[in-house]
Parts: C-alpha cells; structure tokens; sequence
C-alpha cells in the first residue's frame, strides 16, 4: 500500500491578522499590528520566488550591498526571495529579542506570535544570519549585533 504524506495547505492570499505597513523607528518599513494577536498565532506567510541556493547567491549580494536581506533559507535546497513575488512580510524587521519567530512547513514560512503583541506593535523576528551580512542591527538603542 502506498504511504500517504500531507502536503500542506497553500497559505492564504492575504495575511490571517490584521497588519499595515508604515514607517520603522529600527529601519525603513516595518510591520505593525492593527489587532491584538495571542501567543503562537499564525500571523503572514513570508512568500517570494522559490530558488535555489545557488540562485538566491547572486540577489543576496545585490540585495546586501542595498542593505536588505529578502532572501529566506527554506531548507538545505531551497529559498525564498521576495524581492520577487514578495509580500508584506518581506517588511518585518530584525530583533535581537523579536516577538514573532518563523516555523517552516513543508516550503511555507509563517510568521507566527513568539508571545502575546498589543495593538500597535511593530512585529519583528529574529533573522538568524549569523552576522554574515555586515549590517549593523537597530533593534535597540546600543545594540552592537550584526545582521
């Protein structure tokens, strides 16, 4: 008998909490919630063409020397670039203590709650670069962290 796997469920076409995008006291753009959302929600996918490694090496160098980094490590194969294709997660910035953490299912990234945010709140997630980047983080004032 053949084994069955789940393939999990395409992300909805738009965010399952109530966000915008506006101005970022940390850098640029930043997302904020217009609803408050509980603890391990499901807040936005993190969409963008799906590529590989060795494709996403050159739109990263790009994209660092402009100081973004839009590409998302899926796993050992694949990744997200949502330079294209890219939605309004792509605008949610880096903390070094964030409120939001990403779980990956299948090739889906989803921004989820890593505690209870308020109304108003900008969401943030840890970017989990290593500092290979070079970019100076802004989460906070004083904050000698790389990106």
């Amino acid at each position: 008998m053949p084994r069955r796997t789940s393939v999990p469920a395409p992300p909805p076409s738009k965010p399952l909490k109530s966000i915008e995008r506006r101005r970022s006291k940390i850098s640029g753009w930043g997302v904020y919630t217009r609803e408050a959302i509980t603890k391990n929600s499901r807040i936005v996918h993190y969409a963008g063409e799906k590529i590989t490694h060795r494709q996403s090496w050159p739109r990263e160098e790009a994209q660092l020397a402009r100081g973004h980094i839009w590409c998302f490590k899926v796993n050992n194969r694949w990744v997200r670039d949502a330079a294209v294709g890219g939605n309004i997660a792509r605008f949610l910035n880096h903390a070094c203590k964030p409120n939001c953490y990403t779980h990956v299912i299948g090739d889906v990234i989803w921004i989820r709650a890593a505690r209870n945010i308020r109304k108003g709140e900008e969401l943030t997630y840890d970017y989990w670069t290593g500092g290979d980047g070079g970019i100076a983080c802004r989460c906070r004032p004083g904050c000698k962290g790389t990106i």
